[in-house]
């Protein structure tokens, strides 16, 4: 068993205290107080106009999809180096993925080869922020302004992390965050979904709502409510939420805590990036991170996984990263192969991430 695994979620504490007052009350269903509560959070907090709250941050980009309007014939443009909810969102709305290569100093697509891949088919942008540090959004906001397209932010990494003063999330028509096991706040599995865009939210709140104009019902808009679109279950439990409101609470100590040992990892390791043995992360001075992910990048695969291997005997746990989804038997249906993205296959296999949590927040 490894002394330090490679992730362990944080729990504060008050997360039972709160799930045990809405067990009192007998409001579990969602869209209770709690739901409401991290909405309001996110939206006071990173100045976002509509904030939804879903089961998960899978939920939060097919739902985007949806309100895009993609369908068969469509194209939306985003980095291979992601997670397959990225594409999934995508490809389950009838649209084809466009992948674009990657940065090689943040790892995010690189906003200098969008345009050459936007066509007439095009209808939207998937910038993809890696690791809690920012794409370059204003450009890719100008590129869609000109073409009349969509900017759908994955910021599945990155609540807490601003592009200038802009909080990630808040800056396209449409954002996406995870509140999974694995993110900085979590409650195991949720998402939201930002809104950006005014004009969207009447159909974003129906779409969530399973088709329904339930919402408007409950505003007391109209007498009864009725099915008008497609749509399906996108609410999420009170009980995830209240777990989550715990957690955002604490979101400065934990955002400070993650980079104290981000900083830590940089000092020890910079001897090594000066002598040529690895490459550390670059956080570009108009950025701030929530330092979502430590990672190097090491001089070849090989050298990759054995450092993983020699950690992993050394009880500590590090992992590799995203296989480029363009590489993956989905990505040949679409007509992709190996050396269509050179940099990205080549910094996926010579990334290596280490643990970065703190199980207590002080």
């Amino acid at each position: 068993m490894l002394r330090i695994p490679f992730h362990k979620p944080l729990v504060l504490g008050k997360e039972i205290s709160l799930i045990a007052r809405i067990l009192a009350e007998r409001q579990i269903s969602g869209d209770g107080h709690f739901t409401k509560a991290c909405a309001g959070f996110l939206e006071e907090r990173f100045h976002i106009q509509k904030v939804l709250m879903t089961p998960s941050c899978t939920g939060a980009l097919e739902m985007a999809a949806w309100l895009c309007g993609l369908q068969t014939g469509n194209e939306v443009i985003m980095p291979s180096f992601t997670f397959v909810s990225t594409a999934n969102a995508v490809v389950r709305s009838g649209a084809t993925p466009v992948f674009v290569d990657v940065r090689p100093d943040t790892l995010n697509i690189d906003e200098k080869l969008i345009e050459q891949a936007v066509t007439p088919r095009t209808r939207a942008i998937i910038p993809v922020h890696y690791a809690g540090v920012a794409c370059e959004i204003a450009p890719i906001n100008e590129i869609a302004e000109r073409h009349g397209l969509y900017v759908i932010e994955d910021a599945a990494q990155s609540i807490d992390s601003f592009y200038k003063e802009g909080a990630l999330g808040s800056m396209g028509h449409l954002g996406a965050y995870s509140f999974h096991d694995t993110k900085n706040v979590t409650c195991g599995e949720g998402g939201a979904l930002c809104i950006n865009h005014p004009d969207l939210l009447g159909r974003a709140e129906i779409i969530r709502d399973k088709g329904t104009n339930r919402k408007e019902f409950f505003r007391g808009e109209v007498d009864k409510y009725h099915w008008v679109d497609v749509g399906s279950s996108y609410v999420p439990s009170e009980i995830l939420c209240a777990f989550l409101y715990a957690q955002l609470e604490q979101i400065d100590a934990i955002t400070a805590r993650r980079r104290a040992i981000y900083e830590f990892y940089r000092s020890h390791l910079k001897p090594l990036e000066e002598e040529g043995s690895l490459i550390l992360p670059t956080i570009p001075q108009h950025c701030r991170s929530n330092y979502h992910t430590f990672f190097v990048l090491l001089s070849d695969r090989m050298t990759r996984d054995g450092l993983i291997s020699h950690l992993r005997a050394q009880g500590i746990g590090a992992a590799f990263h995203y296989v480029p989804l363009h590489t993956s038997p989905m990505g040949r249906k679409f007509g992709y192969e190996e050396g269509d993205l050179p940099l990205t296959e080549n910094l996926s296999e010579r990334l290596l991430r280490l643990p970065l949590y703190k199980l207590k927040v002080l």
